[in-house]
């Protein structure tokens, strides 16, 4: 995006705000983390039972407490329930300017991933490390460090008497499983929230560590299990192969119905939506920036010929597309299939698979998850029991609105400041459910939607981190980033 060049805004210490802030991270931050790391807060569908076991009360209340010993003029902090739903932690900054009613919504959630297998000697998801500059461990980049880190741009900005708007906070618990719980609570919160005219979502990732990216797409998702059963009770392979169908093989049937599996392509035409003009240039743009990367910073495992395996697709433009603009489907997760130790001879009564199936930014999710069950339930092969059970909590994507000339600016100015690089634009292949919820309702409003999961940071998976340095400076970028807000920005 061409714009011109930026500076920081009248009266803003570039140089006093950044320390500030690294020392917010060292000495208060980092802390902070590593404790939120060590408590197992799994999101509501990685763990039924997460009332009764309190790590996200844990979790939340620690957040709560820390919040409250920060000294922010007025701040108010709450921690709100309703009946059945994981809790959200709200907080609110009274502006320091002129107040015409106006907010900065800052979003992040404290609900983790499981565990996941495959991390490294030493690491693990419950134990924090700090190694290189990175914090090991699950949930501290997606995205537990966002509560913290909002606050502190926030008191940045306070210590040097520079004025700002008004500044919400709202933290929920529930966003790994698809945010279904957040939703009663916007209802609830819509006369308190007002006029939203920025919104900063701090659970995004970057290109790389070296510039401050902004994230201008997210896929939508939708879950479920597939179900496949065609006895009552396992039977000895022997005597019934032949005669009894496999429950995999119709499965894979069924999966082909989906999938083309030389391929990897979506089949369906209804699961594609067309891509903006704009983001394709802005594909360009980042292809060019991030060349093989793109590809590259997975750990491929060593295949054929003493060679690494090979990607769908070494074309960074294409590959950036496939992984943001183009369905894909992914299995997550297998039951009826024994440990390979404990494996006999049995032709298995079922066979079920965890589906993931990611949605281009403008396909209509809830609809998706309707034709996906058709597609797969009907007709089935031999008549086998068939049964696809989407998950709660259908997530539509996004697609961001236009920057804004006074937020291009703000953010360039950001980039160049903290990182001296461009700011750069990229779209992200994961789902935040919150972002489309307010985008249709502030449909005026901006979004600097970002964030720490850059290459190798492997959110969800082994050996997440969380590079300190450059979360640092996203911090002073983002507190920069308010400060350069003009007020009347959802007025009319």
């Amino acid at each position: 995006m061409d714009t011109p060049a930026a500076a920081a805004p009248v009266g803003l210490n570039p140089a006093t705000l950044q320390a500030f802030v690294d020392a917010q991270w060292d000495d208060e931050i980092v802390p902070a983390l590593q404790h939120y790391i060590a408590i197992p807060a799994k999101s509501p569908a990685f763990d039924p039972d997460w009332e009764k076991n309190g790590h996200i009360e844990q979790v939340v209340r620690n957040a709560a407490q820390w919040l409250e010993h920060q000294p922010v003029a007025g701040l108010k902090v709450e921690i709100l329930r309703l009946p059945g739903r994981t809790p959200v932690l709200f907080f609110e900054a009274p502006a320091t300017r002129k107040d015409n009613g106006e907010a900065v919504l800052m979003y992040g959630h404290l609900d983790k991933q499981p565990e996941f297998s495959g991390w490294r000697n030493g690491l693990g998801p419950w134990t924090p490390v700090i190694q290189d500059g990175k914090l090991y461990g699950r949930g501290g980049a997606d995205d537990g460090y966002a509560t913290y880190a909002s606050l502190t741009a926030i008191q940045a900005l306070d210590r040097q008497g520079i004025p700002r708007p008004r500044c919400i906070g709202l933290i929920e618990t529930c966003e790994e499983s698809g945010s279904y719980d957040l939703l009663p609570y916007i209802d609830t919160l819509r006369d308190r929230l007002g006029r939203i005219a920025l919104v900063v979502c701090l659970d995004s990732g970057a290109g790389n560590y070296d510039q401050l990216w902004m994230t201008n797409s997210l896929r939508g998702l939708v879950t479920g299990t597939l179900e496949v059963q065609v006895l009552d009770e396992g039977v000895h392979s022997g005597d019934s192969s032949g005669v009894v169908p496999s429950s995999f093989r119709i499965l894979r049937q069924l999966l082909d119905r989906l999938e083309d599996s030389a391929t990897g392509r979506v089949l369906p035409q209804s699961f594609y939506c067309d891509i903006p003009g704009e983001r394709e240039d802005q594909v360009r743009a980042t292809a060019a920036i991030l060349g093989d990367e793109v590809w590259k910073r997975f750990p491929w495992a060593c295949g054929a010929d003493g060679g690494f395996v090979l990607p769908m697709t070494r074309d960074p433009q294409q590959a950036l597309l496939n992984r943001t603009w183009r369905p894909a489907l992914s299995v997550t997760g297998a039951e009826g299939l024994p440990p390979l130790a404990s494996a006999g001879n049995v032709l298995r009564p079922r066979t079920a698979f965890k589906l993931s199936l990611r949605l281009p930014p403008l396909v209509d999710a809830a609809q998706a998850a309707h034709e996906l069950k058709t597609l797969l339930e009907d007709n089935a092969p031999y008549q086998a029991r068939v049964l696809f059970q989407p998950d709660p909590g259908v997530a539509k994507g996004w697609n961001a609105p236009a920057t804004a000339p006074w937020l291009a600016n703000a953010l360039e100015a950001a980039s160049q400041q903290y990182y001296q690089a461009p700011c750069g634009y990229i779209g992200q292949g994961g789902t935040i459910p919150l972002m489309n919820l307010l985008l249709e309702g502030f449909p005026q409003s901006q979004f600097m939607v970002c964030g720490v999961l850059g290459p190798q940071s492997n959110a969800h998976g082994p050996n997440e981190f969380l590079h300190i340095a450059y979360a640092k400076r996203l911090t002073a970028a983002v507190a920069q980033a308010m400060a350069a807000m003009p007020t009347g920005l959802s007025e009319g």
